[in-house]
Formats: structure tokens, C-alpha cells, sequence
């Protein structure tokens, strides 16, 4: 009942509530990085969501469109602005993710949507990550994040399936509180600054 049910109704009702209360941090954010950032305080790209169907998730931009000698996008940490790691530090980029629950693309706590490149390297039971909608948080996220290997993160987006709960959900909504005002673990998952890209399964990361 609660995972095929009043989850999504729990996902409205609570990324709603959020987006009131938020709203204050949100516009200021919203004013500086359109300043900062050329008139482009988001940044959109795809994710792939329930069923791995694609929708684009929508941040805040943390980093800028500087490009090398080579005409390509500088390496990601040299883009990253000072105000960008201010945001990232407080997760405050992660806000308007709260759209894409209220849309539907993801929900507040499931399996972090990574990259659509990500797909072909997955095996079976990996797969099964994309039979929820992807989430804001995680049990993979309050379970080490960025710390552990992909593997890992995978077992522990699989664990969560497997015991989706109302109790579980409110469980990493409090680990996660926790985690961002100690701001433990603050990293962009699927962006490559802080993990290796998966390629499939190893022991090498």
C-alpha cells in the first residue's frame, strides 16, 4: 500500500510544504546565480528514471561554461564557482530537485539517479535500482555516499527496494537532515568529481 500508494501522495504533500518554507533561500539563490552564472542559475541533464525512462533532473548550477584550449568544457572541479561550493556545502543545489518529485520524475528518498551511460554497464540485479523513481536521498547516500564502491552502492540501492518502508523512508529523511548540517559526505553523485565513472563491475573502484 505505502510503496504503490501513499508514498507518491507522501512525495507531493511533503516536496510542497518544502518548497514553502525553502522558498526565501530559493529566490536568493535563484537572483545570484542568475547573475553569476549568465542568466543560467539551472542546470538540466538526463537522468534515467522509474523503468529507466529518461526525464532531465533540474539543479541549481554549481559550475560554470569555461572551455580549454581544446574547445571542450574545462574538467568539472576547475568550473566548480566559490559561490557553487557554497551551495553544494549546504545542498542547497539539490532544492529544486523538489520539482522533478512534485512532477513525478523522482521521489524524496530512492536509489540516486545517475547517468543514462550508466545503463548498459549495469547486470540484472543492478538494474532493479530503476523500479522506483529515483530519489533526492538515499540508503546508499546515508550509508557512505561518494565513501564506498559502486558495487557497494548498488547493494544498498537494492537493500532499500527490497525494504521500502514508511519507517525506512523517515529513517534516511532524518539520516539525511543529519548528514547535511554536519555536512557529511557533500558530493555530486554521477557528476565524476569525486568517483570514478562506472564501467561495470570491478573491485578496481
Amino acid at each position: 500500500m505505502y510503496r504503490n500508494y501513499f508514498k507518491r501522495v507522501l512525495d507531493i504533500i511533503v516536496s510542497l510544504v518544502a518548497l514553502l518554507l525553502l522558498s526565501p533561500v530559493f529566490l536568493i539563490t535563484l537572483i545570484l546565480l542568475f547573475i553569476y552564472n549568465n542568466g543560467k542559475p539551472f542546470y538540466f541533464q538526463q537522468r534515467p528514471g522509474l523503468k529507466s525512462k529518461p526525464f532531465k533532473v533540474i539543479k541549481f548550477k554549481t559550475m560554470n561554461d569555461k572551455l580549454g584550449n581544446d574547445g571542450n568544457l574545462l574538467p568539472d572541479k576547475e568550473r566548480v564557482t566559490a559561490f557553487g561550493n557554497f551551495i553544494r556545502s549546504a545542498s542547497i543545489d539539490e532544492i529544486p530537485q523538489l520539482l522533478n518529485v512534485i512532477k513525478g520524475d523522482m521521489s524524496l528518498i530512492g536509489p540516486r539517479p545517475l547517468l543514462m551511460d550508466y545503463l548498459r554497464y549495469y547486470n540484472e540485479r543492478q538494474a532493479r535500482r530503476h523500479d522506483v523513481r529515483p530519489g533526492i536521498s538515499g540508503w546508499a547516500q546515508v550509508n557512505g555516499r561518494n565513501a564506498i564502491s559502486w558495487e557497494k552502492k548498488f547493494e544498498l540501492d537494492i537493500w532499500y527496494i527490497e525494504n521500502l518502508s514508511l519507517m525506512l523512508d523517515v529513517k534516511i529523511i532524518y539520516l539525511t537532515i543529519l548528514k547535511v548540517f554536519k555536512k557529511d559526505g557533500i558530493n555530486n553523485d554521477g557528476a565524476g568529481t569525486t568517483m570514478h565513472p562506472f564501467r561495470g563491475n570491478t573491485n578496481a573502484f
